[in-house]
């Protein structure tokens, strides 16, 4: 972590992570993320451009933020995502820049997102059976995200990581197989619980993966991985060989709060300061009012001293009114 960092919020935790929705479209339907015909998403006239949008991530790359990550609805969607992504990398600070996509348009843009400078990827994936992944995205097109997978993982994309929120009873007896693809793919699996986020999100059922993660890695004989593999809040196992090849991301049943090191940008420059919470800073309508850089500098360090200590997921799942995908990944 640099030490310049001078985003250090209540409790002395360092944000050093941003994550960037650039669109709050999404070409799917998950139960548990957007429900069928939703219409209220963001004007587009609200969407920040990219130009405008490089801007706020710099000023918060230049207060420390070094790691970011592009994110949606389904980032993929939006024109231009690799020019915005190439206005990203180039900026002095930038040490790590990522993607997280449900993998539809990814074959034919996996090439020019690697050229503009991502280098690692989340790719959402909760099941192989293809009735599966239909009920639970509401679309057909399994074989489309199994191409783009292949065709990042043959461009150089590493690590890519396979993010599986787990539902009982929907596809708790798919993960074996899920796993086992990620193995032969080298890729890393991570099992994930819901969150109550918006009406579909509270609707979902709710699985404890620390136990479920558990027995499968005793099952698979993986070892508890002590490098976490990145800051960011899942718990891995691997086969033995140094590498993470299976974690979990458990907001519910352990939460990683004390450790927090993230906020997120709206496609409208919405800072969300926790996805536990409806605090919110518009910094966008700030920079289309007018205001310096150096006005919204003041206005992030102040928001993130400001920082919620915590979620309250299982004591007050009502609490956030907003679907996940307004927020960003």
């Amino acid at each position: 972590m640099s030490n310049r960092n001078r985003l250090i919020d209540g409790f002395g935790r360092q944000i050093n992570y941003l994550r960037v929705s650039v669109t709050d479209r999404c070409d799917l339907r998950c139960n548990y993320c957007l429900p069928k015909g939703f219409k209220g998403f963001e004007e587009p006239s609200h969407w920040l451009s990219h130009e405008e949008m490089a801007r706020l991530v710099g000023i918060f790359v230049s207060l420390g933020v070094g790691k970011i990550r592009l994110t949606g609805g389904e980032p993929l969607t939006r024109r231009g995502i690799s020019d915005f992504a190439s206005m990203v990398s180039s900026l002095e600070g930038v040490e790590d820049l990522s993607l997280s996509t449900n993998a539809t348009r990814l074959a034919g843009q996996a090439k020019s997102l690697y050229l503009a400078g991502i280098r690692r990827l989340n790719v959402s994936l909760d099941t192989l059976d293809k009735n599966c992944f239909a009920s639970i995205t509401g679309r057909d097109c399994l074989n489309e995200v199994l191409a783009g997978l292949d065709v990042a993982k043959s461009v150089g994309f590493s690590p890519i990581k396979l993010n599986c929120v787990v539902q009982p009873g929907v596809n708790v007896d798919t993960l074996h197989a899920l796993f086992e693809y990620s193995l032969k793919q080298d890729f890393i699996l991570r099992l994930i619980e819901t969150m109550p986020i918006g009406e579909t999100g509270r609707a979902a059922r709710y699985v404890d993966v620390t136990k479920l993660g558990a027995d499968m890695a005793r099952k698979y004989g993986l070892l508890p991985q002590l490098d976490d593999t990145g800051t960011g809040p899942a718990r891995y196992w691997s086969m033995g060989e140094g590498l993470a090849n299976f974690g979990v991301i458990t907001p519910r049943s352990q939460h990683f709060c004390e450790r927090c090191n993230r906020v997120r940008l709206g496609v409208d420059g919405t800072l969300y300061l926790c996805l536990g919470h409806e605090d919110c800073v518009p910094l966008g309508a700030l920079l289309r009012d007018g205001a310096s850089n150096s006005d919204i500098e003041s206005t992030i360090l102040t928001a993130i001293a400001a920082k919620p200590e915590r979620h309250h997921f299982n004591t007050q799942p009502d609490k956030v009114i907003r679907f996940m995908a307004q927020t960003g990944g």
